[in-house]
C-alpha cells in the first residue's frame, strides 16, 4: 500500500512537472489514479469509492502534518487507510 502511494506520488510529479508538482486539488488526482490506474481496488476491499478517498486522503494529510509522525507520509497513509477499511469485527 505504501510503495503505491509512493507511485502515485511520482506519477503526479511527473503528470505536473511544469508546476514541480504544486496542485491543490491532488487528492482527487490521488485517488483517480489509485481506484482506476493501480492495485488498490486488489488491496483495500471493498474498495472505497473515489469521493471517500479523497476525503480519507485530505484527512490523513491534515494528521500527519500536525501529528508530524516519525514515518514516512506512505507509511501513515498506508497503515490509517487500511485501518480504516477492515471491518469492526476483524478489529477487535
Amino acid at each position: 500500500m505504501a510503495a503505491l502511494l509512493r507511485e502515485a506520488s511520482e506519477t503526479h510529479h511527473i503528470v505536473y512537472r511544469i508546476v514541480d508538482g504544486d496542485d491543490p486539488d491532488w487528492a482527487s488526482w490521488y485517488a483517480d489514479w489509485l481506484i482506476r490506474l493501480s492495485e488498490l481496488p486488489q488491496i483495500l476491499k471493498p474498495s472505497p469509492v473515489r469521493s471517500e478517498l479523497v476525503y480519507m486522503l485530505v484527512k490523513l494529510d491534515r494528521e500527519f502534518n500536525e501529528s508530524k509522525p516519525d514515518e514516512s507520509w506512505e507509511r501513515f497513509y498506508a497503515r490509517r487507510l487500511l485501518e480504516h477499511q477492515l471491518p469492526v469485527s476483524v478489529r477487535s
